[in-house]
């Protein structure tokens, strides 16, 4: 397998694009390196299997949707009460959806994972990091709520996404931080 890193990640990114435009199906090392612009081949002396492929790809979309700066984010500095927690979950909801082909990518592989028992294992134990994560993140930055604040935030937003990157019209033009305070106000009730 090739080493260049630099050439690897294009790959990658190139196989995010496929596969949310295409689909599992359509994510074929010759496409992928159509869309990265590299000669006919070059995917395949890069990843051993599609399997391989689809696993890095799962990594990769995590990697994108990081904030650059979560330290500034989690900072109780930046305030702990629960207008802080709604600005926070309008930051996720916009970020995500900003890089909307990793997340449209991201339902594909979760698809693809009923059918691929280890690419089923990798994806929940790097959502699970990824989750477990955002709790510790939570937690850190002083703001209300517990663990089950987050997973009903985490359940609640996710599918929020997913309405408005395939449905975008299903809503209308609903205030999206109207629909996120709701959330909020569900997930973690006023005294």
């Amino acid at each position: 397998m090739r080493k260049n890193p630099g050439r690897r990640l294009a790959l990658i990114d190139a196989a995010i694009e496929v596969l949310a435009r295409e689909g599992a199906r359509g994510l074929t090392f010759r496409a992928v390196d159509a869309q990265a612009a590299v000669p006919n081949g070059t995917a395949s002396n890069y990843f051993s299997s599609r399997n391989d492929l689809f696993t890095q790809v799962g990594g990769r979309i995590y990697e994108r949707l990081l904030p650059d700066n979560i330290d500034a984010m989690i900072d109780p500095a930046n305030g702990t009460d629960r207008e802080r927690l709604v600005t926070l979950m309008l930051d996720v909801v916009e970020r995500v959806t900003s890089f909307g082909t990793g997340f449209l990518a991201l339902m594909e592989l979760r698809l693809e994972a009923t059918r691929r028992p280890d690419l089923r294992l990798v994806l929940t134990e790097r959502i699970r990091e990824d989750f477990e994560q955002n709790v510790a993140n939570h937690l850190a930055s002083g703001v209300p709520g517990d663990a089950t604040t987050v997973r009903l935030l985490y359940m609640s937003l996710n599918w929020l996404v997913v309405d408005r990157l395939t449905l975008p019209d299903l809503f209308g033009d609903e205030d999206l931080r109207v629909v996120v305070e709701m959330a909020v106000d569900r997930a973690l009730p006023r005294d």
